[in-house]
Formats: structure tokens, sequence, C-alpha cells
């Protein structure tokens, strides 16, 4: 029987891909590469044909899940609900477990990227945060307090 072997990334599609990189690089991923992918495979798998995107593999320092973030070169972006909240269907937010929550907040404020609440604590175990990045992208940010 076939099975899942690991959970390898999500996949964020992006107009500004500079703008989105450099967020996620500010927030502490590292890049892993970088490529422009077209032809027949992606054509095959998206299926859209003729397509060409830009491609940037994101991981987090010590590893785990990726973030691939994809800017369509063609055919043109479609634009998407920049403002959705967290009721609205759909991926809503990518998750990261930080150290220093209150500094992570504080250093993305700085770089013009706000709350979309409050930070809330959750049973004396966890302090958590939404931020809204750029184009809309939410992110989770938890610190393990308990």
């Amino acid at each position: 029987m076939s099975r899942i072997m690991r959970f390898d990334h999500v996949g964020v599609t992006v107009r500004d891909l500079e703008r989105v990189t450099a967020f996620f690089v500010g927030l502490g991923l590292e890049i892993e590469g970088r490529a422009f992918v077209e032809g027949e495979f992606i054509d095959t798998v998206i299926a859209i044909p003729d397509s060409r995107t830009e491609i940037v593999m994101m991981k987090a320092p010590g590893g785990g899940t990726g973030v691939e973030l994809s800017s369509f070169v063609r055919p043109d972006p479609v634009p998407g609900s920049a403002d959705a909240m967290a009721n609205e269907l759909g991926l809503r937010s990518l998750s990261f477990e930080v150290d220093d929550l209150q500094a992570r907040v504080d250093r993305l404020a700085a770089d013009g990227y706000g709350l979309v609440g409050g930070i809330g604590e959750y049973e004396d175990v966890w302090r958590m945060a939404y931020v809204r990045g750029p184009e809309g992208i939410i992110v989770a940010l938890a610190e393990r307090i308990g």
C-alpha cells in the first residue's frame, strides 16, 4: 500500500517574488535554491500550457517542511483575496515556532508588517500572533512558554 513519507513543502504563489522572499528571509528562513521552471513537466503538472514560473525554495535553519515561493512569468498572475480573514475558506496561514515572539513581532513591525489582531496566550503553553506580510500572506508565529 502506498503511504506518505513526509511533509515536504507548502507552495505560495506571489506577484513580487523579491519582496516576499525578503520577508521570509527577514523572518529567519534560508534560501535553498532558486530557478525558473517551464516546459512539458510543469505544463502537465499544473495544467497551464506554456507556463513559466520562477521558484524560490526556503527552509527554516533547523530543517523540516519547506516553503516554495512561486511567481508566474506567464501566464499573468490572477489576484487572490489579500485581506482574507481566518474564517475564509482556503489556506490561511503558514505557522512557525519562534524563540522570542515579541522581538520577532517588533522586527516585522519595523519592516512595515503589522499584527492581524493581538498576541494571545493559550493555556500557559503558547504565545501566538498572526502577522500579515506582503501580498496578504498571514504568518502565525508561536512561542512555547510552558
